[in-house]
């Protein structure tokens, strides 16, 4: 009997979820239909205790009815799990082997999609300055969660962060004195202004927008492991459309290009750190 009680539970959970995910795409034009489905349960049911209410159905009357539910709604879906120079051995191969190419072009329009908070903006510009790259580069870093550009705007970290991005910083083949780029103040740090000068914020949602620019580099790390097949090659192609050939693609470390229909365009320059070249049209 309790077997069918916890049935029935679930089925209704379902149904609500799928009714909260319809309603918010017909009515804000966010369309999460696509996104992991154990990924999207958890950040429902995780809102739903945040916000105690008693049941999805009443959440879903305030997210509709309170545009700043809705907010924070939306905000829950971001990961803003991040840091500077994480993954150093990725930042390393980077350097190594797609730097030297990168110098050759006279000009250089780099998309970081997925950018949070801003981490891996600045890591970026770093990496570029110390290269000599980034007076010739406009970075294009987006989001779609509003409160996280803004918060990557400010550039300002907290200083209990630092000896992890500082050693992060080290292994990624930094050449300076990672202590050069931000100023303390009190329990923050505040990152150098001359690495935002080439960096244009802006939100751009995936699932839901189109081509952003055309871009010799795309950086989009740990944002498609969220997204369920159908959306992870939607994305990919749109990536592809942006790409000029013989630019860059790079992904997460449990993300890849393969079995999406993009493959056959790409040749792979790193498969641990997943660096991929566009080889055609």
């Amino acid at each position: 009997m309790q077997t069918d009680k916890n049935d029935s539970t679930d089925v209704v959970e379902k149904i609500e979820i799928d009714l909260l995910l319809s309603a918010v795409s017909r009515y804000y034009g966010y369309d999460f239909s696509n996104y992991s489905k154990a990924h999207i349960k958890r950040r429902i049911l995780g809102f739903l205790g945040k916000q105690r209410y008693t049941s999805i159905s009443e959440m879903q009357h305030h997210v509709l009815h309170n545009s700043s539910i809705f907010e924070e709604f939306l905000n829950n879906f971001s990961i803003n799990v991040t840091e500077m120079f994480r993954d150093p051995s990725f930042y390393l191969e980077f350097r190594n082997k797609v730097i030297p190419i990168l110098k050759t072009y006279p000009y250089l329009k780099i998309w970081l999609a997925g950018c949070s908070t801003g981490e891996e903006v600045y890591s970026f510009a770093i990496m570029l300055k110390e290269e000599g790259l980034l007076d010739r580069t406009t970075i294009y870093a987006t989001d779609f969660n509003k409160d996280a550009i803004q918060k990557a705007k400010k550039a300002i970290y907290s200083i209990d962060t630092i000896k992890t991005y500082t050693s992060n910083y080290q292994k990624a083949g930094g050449t300076c004195s990672f202590s050069d780029y931000y100023m303390a103040n009190y329990n923050s740090v505040i990152i150098d202004k001359s690495l935002k000068q080439n960096v244009v914020y802006a939100q751009h949602n995936l699932v839901t927008d189109g081509v952003f620019t055309e871009a010799n580099l795309i950086v989009c790390r740990n944002v498609l492991i969220y997204f369920n097949r159908e959306l992870q090659d939607k994305v990919l192609k749109l990536f592809d459309e942006t790409l000029i050939t013989g630019g860059f693609l790079t992904l997460g470390t449990k993300e890849t290009i393969q079995f999406s229909g993009i493959t056959n365009k790409f040749s792979t320059i790193s498969k641990n750190n997943k660096i991929f070249k566009k080889t055609s049209i």
